[in-house]
């Protein structure tokens, strides 16, 4: 139950809980996620507060710096989990880099700060290959503060750099 004590994540966590408690079908929980989502994005406190987080990194083998996660929160009962992300500003990219899929994870991406590309593809080989995809881009837009990107399980997709610092809050399925 919310009150109006809470701050906006619990709002968030509250509201999430709530949902999950009433929506089996995975589905449909995560797009009716989106708008629970879009209130804690347009709060103004969360906002500000993004200006203040770390920049979390992980330097894959390829060496490029890559924006890592801030966990705020792991639901002890949907498992679903709380995420920042903080992209820093630098060489615009060009050509999207590292499409990937989350495997079974829901994942939604709400943009707080900045803009980012995100492409999305679909697979067009059989997948017989190892550690190989064939695909084609399905989708390419920028992505703008308040803006949410749905993933379902084997979504391919990327995030790319727009050549400015970026935040965003991602709620996973899982951790």
């Amino acid at each position: 139950m919310e009150t109006s004590s809470q701050n906006a994540l619990e709002r968030f966590v509250s509201k999430t809980r709530e949902l999950f408690a009433r929506e089996p079908d995975l589905d449909k929980r995560w797009v009716a996620l989106r708008p629970i989502l879009m209130e804690l994005l347009a709060d103004s406190e969360v906002r500000e507060a993004s200006k203040q987080w770390p920049v979390p990194s992980s330097v894959p083998s390829s060496g490029e710096r890559r924006g890592g996660n801030l966990l705020f929160y792991e639901d002890p009962d949907y498992g679903f989990v709380v995420n920042g992300q903080i992209h820093e500003g630098g060489r615009r990219q060009e050509e999207p880099k590292h499409a990937h899929d989350h495997g079974r994870i829901y994942t939604a991406y709400g943009l707080l700060d900045g803009h980012e590309r995100i492409v999305q593809y679909e697979r067009v080989d059989d997948g017989t290959k190892p550690d190989y995809a064939e695909v084609r881009k399905t989708a390419d837009y920028l992505a703008a503060p308040g803006d949410i990107h749905l993933a379902r399980p084997g979504d391919i997709h990327v995030e790319a750099y727009a050549g400015e610092r970026t935040a965003a809050i991602i709620i996973r399925s899982a951790r």
